[in-house]
């Protein structure tokens, strides 16, 4: 298994106390040491749906909240893995919601898909997509999980 330096960390106005009971430091890590293929330096960051805008709206010039952003660090292959994820707590409920499954899967296969995308797979090109979903699927069944979306 490969280590893992991880920060979680929530946004101060707003805990959300259903969120941080599902999203325990164990359980966060357990899924990205399933999803890492190297040592990981990661923090992820819980954030309102004002935050997720403003983020999505800095950095990716899209004038809404998603719900996860990935910022990786390594600037070639041989850096080692480090990157920011950002999931927006009231984009991942709704779209649990919307989806009808449990907030704490939702939140599980975008941990997984925002860790994979930290070390650097990617689903611009189809022939990539395939890829990194048959990954994702993959580390979700060994989780437990049946992924229901295809790559985000």
């Amino acid at each position: 298994m490969h280590h893992l330096n991880l920060s979680i960390q929530f946004p101060a106005a707003k805990a959300y106390p259903s969120h941080k009971s599902i999203l325990t430091r164990a359980a966060v890590s357990k899924w990205i040491k399933a999803t890492l293929f190297a040592d990981a330096e990661l923090t992820v960051r819980f954030v309102d749906e004002e935050e997720g805008r403003l983020l999505n709206c800095t950095y990716c010039h899209k004038d809404y909240a998603t719900n996860v952003l990935t910022f990786a660090y390594a600037e070639t292959e041989g850096d080692p893995v480090v990157g920011d994820l950002i999931l927006c707590c009231p984009v991942v409920e709704r779209e649990a919601n919307e989806q009808g499954k449990p907030l704490e899967a939702h939140y599980v296969q975008l941990i997984v898909h925002g860790a994979l995308h930290a070390q650097g797979y990617d689903h611009e090109v189809e022939s990539e997509a395939e890829e990194m979903e048959s990954i994702e699927t993959d580390i979700m069944k060994s989780l437990g999980f049946f992924p229901t979306l295809t790559c985000l």
